[in-house]
């Protein structure tokens, strides 16, 4: 969501290489934000942003959708919640909004030795995933999507990122492993582990 800062920058959805970037000619005061998500996270980070906008969920069943790519089934979940919304918002008749309204949903799945790590089940299986960032990085893969609600134009981006671990101590408490409510069992913002245990890399 950084991107949103100076404007979205994403790649048209249309066009086949992502090598090909846009920049939406909107001010941050001239349109309506939608957010599509109920993510605590998202919503967290907006916030910090100094963004207004309105949260409208998917409710999908994230879990139905599969692909063995994670930038593929990222981009499919981003679109595929953007369409659930639009759905429900023209069969209710979309309010009449002054300028511009973009609807901004996505995804985000986790990478480990490979594998595309879904939410943890139960405290041993978070345990299990934290266990692994001690041997190989984990890599995030995430997916922006803006549509305007008016035109239906869209567009898209995609972002990856490596975790690198310090040692992390094998005496680390949860004070509730349901609270690690995303899939990677770890949070940048607020951490279960003192902020020096890792070290962020994007691209």
């Amino acid at each position: 969501f950084t991107s949103l800062r100076d404007g979205p920058q994403c790649f048209s959805s249309k066009e086949a290489s992502p090598d090909h970037f846009w920049l939406l000619n909107t001010s941050m005061e001239g349109f309506k934000l939608i957010l599509g998500s109920g993510s605590a996270s998202r919503k967290e980070i907006l916030g910090e942003m100094g963004l207004e906008f309105e949260v409208l969920k998917a409710d999908i069943d994230e879990r139905a959708i599969r692909h063995e790519d994670p930038a593929t089934l990222v981009s499919i979940l981003g679109n595929k919640k953007a369409d659930a919304i639009l759905e429900r918002m023209n069969s209710h008749g979309v309010p009449e909004y002054e300028g511009e309204v973009f609807l901004l949903t996505g995804d985000q799945v986790v990478v480990h030795n490979g594998k595309i790590l879904e939410k943890p089940l139960d405290e041993k299986e978070a345990r299990t995933f934290i266990e692994g960032y001690n041997r190989a990085p984990a890599r995030t893969v995430g997916s922006i999507v803006i549509t305007n609600v008016k035109t239906g134009e869209r567009f898209e981006s995609l972002d990856t990122a490596e975790v690198y671990f310090h040692e992390i101590p094998g005496e680390v408490q949860f004070e509730n492993w349901r609270n690690l409510h995303c899939r990677q069992s770890y949070r940048y913002s607020k951490p279960i582990m003192p902020m020096n245990s890792f070290v962020l890399l994007g691209h």
